[in-house]
């Protein structure tokens, strides 16, 4: 273990108190600065390289087929589901379910 003198201990503390506090402010700022650009430019560099992984070569549209003869009919809800969105679309109104009528319900 290696001992300083007492000379050697006092002047690293004076060469500290002697920065200004306005050059701690400016290097702690630029320190920041440095390192989120940093992190940008690696987070590009990474997403360049996973991306160019992942991209799937284009693939072939599939034929299409032929159009159907005719529309197949819409399959009926049971009368407790429209009865349910009725009273829901009734209540949304701030109405009675007597007092609004439903024309068609469509799955999305």
């Amino acid at each position: 273990m290696r001992i300083l003198p007492l000379e050697a201990v006092v002047t690293t503390a004076n060469a500290a108190a002697n920065v200004p506090d306005w050059m701690v402010v400016v290097m702690g700022i630029a320190t920041v600065f440095v390192a989120l650009i940093c992190l940008i430019i690696i987070c590009k560099i990474l997403g360049a390289l996973v991306g160019s992984r992942t991209a799937a070569p284009a693939a072939q549209p599939a034929p299409k087929a032929a159009a159907p003869a005719a529309p197949a009919a819409p399959e009926a809800l049971p009368q407790q589901t429209v009865a349910a969105i009725a009273a829901a679309i009734a209540e949304t109104m701030e109405t009675d379910v007597s007092k609004i009528r439903i024309l068609s319900i469509k799955k999305i």
